[in-house]
């Protein structure tokens, strides 16, 4: 009987009203203290051509990520955002239209992507489409995605090294949504501000993490050939790592 009374007296003295939560930003939604809004353009950047981010459901659901970065550095209706494991959707409003598009293009690493740089006089502006999330969750929904398959791909060549050093990439050359938008606007536009704008949230973002606890995480590749990755090398990364070091070579 005592026991059942210390556990109600614990429940009584649980508060009736919630804890205070910190104050949010109205614009990136993050705790005040981590806003990475006084780094966003001090204009938003008005390309000619449009982004559509089709995002992985998962993506949603990380604390850190790049997409909102986007988004709140371009105008608006400039950066679109599909959720979903496979496109288009009954729910994905004019999707559809939008990749059917002449203008249209995919940002992929297929066999017949062309270098992004030759479409430069093709059209006056684009529909850039981009899947937003990791290369397995990537990978799964091109091939969920027949219409994706219809579209010309293109392919980004850049020497560019990710500033995203707060979270583990699978090799080297890879870059965070954000970064292969700003550097894929860029050489469309023919317009550096873009590649030069639109990451300083990231870089606002890893510079707080690391001063406050946060690692330096290096890229996969570079742990498996330092011979210091902490698990086993799964199939899927293994045949990612020897595409990359092919092409490399060629």
């Amino acid at each position: 009987m005592m026991e059942e009374a210390a556990v109600w007296e614990d429940l009584a003295n649980i508060p009736a009203e919630p804890p205070i939560m910190r104050d949010l930003c109205i614009k990136c939604e993050r705790p005040m203290v981590v806003c990475w809004c006084p780094a966003l353009p001090p204009i938003k950047l008005q390309p000619r051509s449009n982004i559509i981010l089709l995002q992985h459901p998962a993506e949603e659901k990380r604390c850190l990520r790049t997409a909102p970065m986007l988004k709140l550095g371009l105008a608006e209706n400039k950066c679109l955002i599909f959720k979903g494991k496979k496109f288009p959707q009954p729910k994905h409003s004019n999707l559809e239209d939008m990749l059917n598009q002449p203008n249209t293009i995919l940002l992929y690493p297929s066999k017949s992507a062309i270098d992004i740089r030759e479409l430069k006089n093709d059209c006056s502006s684009y529909n850039l489409v981009l899947i937003d999330g990791t290369w397995p969750q990537a990978k799964a929904i091109y091939a969920s995605s027949p219409i994706l398959h219809t579209i010309k791909q293109v392919k980004l060549l850049t020497s560019n090294v990710s500033n995203y050093i707060i979270r583990t990439q699978p090799t080297e050359g890879c870059l965070s949504t954000l970064e292969t938008a700003a550097e894929a606007l860029s050489q469309l536009e023919q317009d550096p501000v873009y590649s030069e704008q639109l990451v300083q949230p990231l870089h606002m973002l890893c510079k707080y993490q690391l001063e406050n606890g946060a690692v330096t995480h290096q890229s996969k590749e570079f742990l498996l050939k330092t011979k210091t990755y902490p698990k086993l090398i799964g199939k899927r990364l293994s045949k990612l790592l020897r595409s990359t070091n092919e092409c490399g070579n060629s």
